[in-house]
């Protein structure tokens, strides 16, 4: 810790206690206590909302913007979780892939929203919270919680903070969301108790004659007894099952596993790069393609607990915890036409050479990508009112993983090289795609390409016995924390807030890999195909229906399972793969290589301690606040030996550790102006964090020699800054009696260091270089902004005569603008987009509440973002524009049954359409997901 940060810490630590033994004074000068209106207000316990009038309530009384979604929106969605739930709210956009070991197409093909982006920063930037316990993250090589996994049953409200006050984690710089459970308190009746039973239908799983068929039972119970009442307990259990089978058309994933990529029109028949002058992303062409379908099915379950106090008007004791757990099977089989050889050739007597593909490779590849995700909380504290003061103590933990137990991979080839079989690619010439007039990539094949892909089972070789990979990540994290709160009386000053939390956490990370041999040489003859090894059962008879006719087959992934443990041996065991240079050739690593050279684990402890205080000088609330957190990470990682190393020598790989240490102060101030009870101004200035990514900082280190005696290490950097950033914001909020709100808001956020997520790779590599000796470590980018406008209005129509005045409309817009320099790596100094932050994003609703009837017709749109940097040719992969539009039925029976049908993706848009740069469509990659139908019937009693 530098020494300005010690006295900056020491300083604020100092501000917290000096606030506590001036508000101890003050307490014991006056005799006043508050009055219970006063203590409901300062109450810490977590509150739910059940209709939007309370959530549109609880927005204009809060002292910073946030954004409600109550329980009755909730029921209002036609969504698959609560990321995509939160996309109908300003300012949010919804990813459903990311940067993990489903990233790209892998994860988009399962068909729903997986992460969110706040105010244009990427999910990292955010804070997710579970009963105001900050959730564990269990993402491998990201910050980032994946929200899939968290079904809308069971949740009442969701808050959106998006700016964020001095008592509150300071690592958010988009924003910090709060999901929140229910108590016993919550429910008038003295118990109550519902079951829900849901089923459901995926459209473009019918499409492929599989069942598409899914549902789900959910039940809560809330009952609250004692002599006066002061016990309350409330549980809820869920379980939901899903079957999906999907469609992909994956020329990215083409261009970048198999080089399926190329330029038109080069000035040299093999410099590799686009003709001077010519615009490089419409030079660009797909060379090669993977088509297929990816099916398999999610079963989520779960459930809630919250056990209440009251023990007298002055002390609540509470207990909370919260359990959800998601097991997805993922199976793709893609049929590939791949670019085996190309050539550039002259035209005419001009210095332009035109692209032909000469031959083409017809594989068929399959993947599995099984997940199992998990994410608890559990906080136990209680709130006790002494007077003038309010003591809010706390203890709570965590635990999140997102773990790939068995990811295997295998294919089949015309092509096969080894030791039995020598097959040869099949002849073109030419370009080798066309596009129809939707924009969708067609082969263009021969006779025999075409009969080699429509009967892949029986046509092509069998490759190998597999190759499988096991990874793991989890994150457990615990602390505990103390509120204090001072309420004056009389004069400006309302209360003084004060209170420190001290969180720790323990993350491990580990992905360990199998590679076997090609089947040939582990039968000792050729020849065999998936139909003859009884891999293939069965077929698809169209791989992806509308728009590409041929067969693909389905995989019995048992009996390839067994083929890969009856040829596994010591030799597959290739997590590493090391490099002689003197033979060209790749050698085995050894068995502590291969087991520890993707494993590292770490703790990080954030202490934090902040105070504010809360002034009114007529309609005026003035808030200024100050918050120091220190962090202090640890990691252990392995580091490899240099391929020529020998054992015995101190070149020998082994654990090493490094230690990061972040001082942050965070002053802040909010500013509220409340004309009328209708009305709220706001206007506001917070500083806040978020550290770098574990890999980043710690990831395992490798040395390499080249031939001319060069050392090269790749390794984490423990040196990295956290990103800063200062926010601006200024809103506005009104409410009419006629059933009318309406909101504005604009944000500035002025960031530094800025990071982005690249996945497993080290981001903005450089090479420190002395004598011989290159150390290539990631670095921070530059500077950077977002800049945004948000408006949102409802109306509901309730002065129109009869039936009419149940008609409503609401809708949201955001425009936003964002720049980052990237650094010197992908963007050599360029400033660029933020990833995953559309320019414009928007929702509307036609809704009709009345008779106990229910109708919702929503409409969500995100503009085009870029997803990732310099993915192919140093160009960006963009993402189109998405439309959607959802229906939603209601109706309630009587005062216990309820109906309910929701229609997702209504006019079966598709859901994810990716391609190389940001004016370019000629590399893409396009899932079809089509339409999800639930319906759902509730009973309470």
């Amino acid at each position: 810790m530098t020494k300005r940060n010690f006295k900056q810490g020491l300083m604020a630590s100092a501000l917290t206690v000096m606030t506590l033994g001036m508000a101890w004074t003050a307490a014991h000068a006056q005799d006043a206590a508050p009055t219970d209106t006063e203590a409901a207000d300062q109450s810490t316990v977590v509150v739910v909302y059940a209709t939007r009038d309370k959530a549109i309530n609880a927005q204009m009384k809060a002292i910073n913007t946030i954004s409600v979604l109550s329980k009755d929106d909730l029921d209002h969605t036609a969504v698959h979780n609560v990321a995509e739930a939160l996309g109908t709210l300003p300012g949010v956009n919804v990813m459903n892939t990311g940067n993990s070991f489903f990233g790209g197409i892998d994860g988009a093909s399962r068909g729903e929203g997986m992460f969110v982006s706040l105010r244009g920063m990427n999910s990292e930037y955010n804070v997710n919270m579970i009963n105001g316990v900050t959730v564990a993250q269990g993402m491998p090589y990201s910050r980032g919680v994946q929200l899939s996994l968290l079904p809308p049953s069971g949740l009442q409200t969701i808050v959106l903070n998006l700016t964020s006050t001095a008592d509150m984690d300071g690592d958010a710089i988009g924003g910090t969301v709060d999901f929140r459970t229910p108590t016993a308190f919550n429910f008038s009746d003295k118990t109550h108790a519902s079951v829900t039973l849901s089923g459901r239908l995926e459209s473009r799983a019918r499409d492929y004659d599989d069942s598409g068929l899914g549902g789900g039972i959910a039940g809560e119970y809330a009952t609250k007894f004692g002599p006066n009442g002061q016990f309350g307990v409330y549980g809820s259990l869920f379980y939901d099952e899903r079957a999906y089978a999907n469609s992909e058309s994956a020329g990215l994933m083409a261009a970048t596993n198999d080089g399926g990529w190329d330029y038109l029109v080069m000035d040299a028949p093999t410099n590799g790069k686009s003709y001077p002058g010519l615009d490089k992303q419409a030079n660009m062409v797909q060379t090669g393609i993977n088509v297929g379908v990816s099916n398999g099915s999610t079963k989520r379950w779960g459930g809630n607990l919250s056990f209440d106090w009251n023990v007298d008007d002055t002390l609540s004791l509470y207990a909370r915890a919260s359990y959800a757990r998601a097991d997805t099977e993922q199976n793709s089989t893609l049929s590939q036409y791949a670019s085996a050889s190309k050539s550039h050739n002259q035209v005419g007597t001009t210095d332009r050479y035109a692209l032909s593909v000469d031959q083409i490779s017809t594989r068929v590849w399959y993947e599995t990508n099984p997940e199992v995700a998990t994410l608890s909380t559990f906080t136990l504290g209680g709130e006790k009112r002494a007077g003038a003061w309010t003591l809010s103590p706390s203890v709570f933990m965590s635990y999140g993983n997102n773990d790939r137990p068995d990811h295997i991979e295998t294919s089949a080839r015309i092509n096969q090289s080894d030791n039995y079989n020598h097959g040869s690619n099949r002849p073109l010439g030419g370009l080798s795609i066309g596009y129809d007039n939707n924009g969708f990539p067609i082969p263009l094949y021969t006779t025999d390409i075409y009969n080699d892909l429509n009967h892949s089972d029986t046509a092509l070789l069998a490759r190998r016995s597999g190759q499988l990979t096991e990874s793991f990540s989890n994150q457990t994290k615990g602390g505990f924390k103390l509120d204090a709160r001072y309420d004056a009386d009389g004069g400006a000053l309302q209360y003084i807030k004060t209170g420190f939390k001290f969180t720790d956490s323990l993350r491990r990370v580990t992905n360990r890999d199998w590679t076997n041999a090609h089947f040939a040489n582990s039968l000792g003859h050729g020849g065999e195909t998936w139909a003859s090894l009884g891999i293939a059962d069965g077929e698809y008879s169209s791989v992806f229906p509308g728009v590409y006719n041929w067969a693909v087959p389905k995989v019995n992934e048992s009996v390839l399972l067994d083929y890969f443990n009856k040829f596994r041996t010591v030799e597959s065991f290739d997590t590493c793969v090391g490099y002689d240079k003197t033979t060209a050739q790749t050698i085995q690593k050894s068995y502590d290589d291969n087991y520890n050279c993707n494993t590292q684990k770490g703790t990080e402890a954030v202490t934090a301690a902040y105070v504010m205080a809360d002034y009114k000088f007529g309609n005026l609330e003035v808030l200024p606040g100050l918050r120091y957190e220190h962090a202090q990470i640890d990691n252990t990682y392995w580091v490899r030996a240099s391929d020529d190393s020998t054992e015995g020598t101190k070149d020998v790989s082994h654990f090493e550790s490094n230690r990061v240490e972040y001082d942050k102060v965070l002053p802040s101030v909010f500013l509220n102006y409340r004309p009328a009870g209708n009305a709220v101004y706001r206007a506001s200035i917070w500083t806040s964090y978020t550290r770098p990514p574990f890999t980043q900082l710690g990831g395992g280190a490798q040395t390499s020699t080249s031939d001319d005696g060069t050392t090269t290490i790749t390794k984490g950097n423990p040196n990295l800054k956290a990103i800063d950033a200062v926010n601006y914001d200024l809103a506005a909020e009104w409410t009419t009696s006629a059933g009318g709100h309406a909101q504005i808001s604009a944000y500035y956020k002025a960031l530094s260091h800025y990071i982005f997520d690249n996945g497993s790779n080290y981001l903005n590599g450089t090479k420190a270089i002395e004598g011989q000796v290159k150390t290539n470590m990631p670095e921070n980018g530059g500077d950077g902004h977002v800049t945004g406008l948000e408006a949102q209005i409802r109306q509901k129509f309730t002065t129109l005569p009869g039936w009419m005045s149940g008609f409503g409309l609401a809708g949201n817009a955001t425009r936003q603008w964002t720049i980052v320099d990237l650094g010197s790596d992908l963007g050599s100094g360029q400033k660029k987009p933020i990833q995953n932050a559309p320019e414009w994003l928007a929702n509307a609703s036609i809704f009709y509440e009345k008779y106990g009837m229910s109708l919702d017709l929503n409409y969500g749109y995100k503009g085009a973002y870029l997803a990732n940097y310099a993915v192919i040719g140093g160009v960006d992969v963009w993402v189109k524009p998405t439309r959607r539009v959802d229906l939603h039925a209601g109706y309630k029976v009587n005062d216990h049954v309820k109906i309910d049908l929701s229609v997702a993706n209504l006019l079966k848009d598709y859901s994810y359409w990716a391609h190389v740069g940001k004016r370019a469509f000629a590399i893409n990659d396009i899932v079809d997901t089509g339409r999800t139908t639930l319906l759902t019937v509730k009973y309470d009693y």
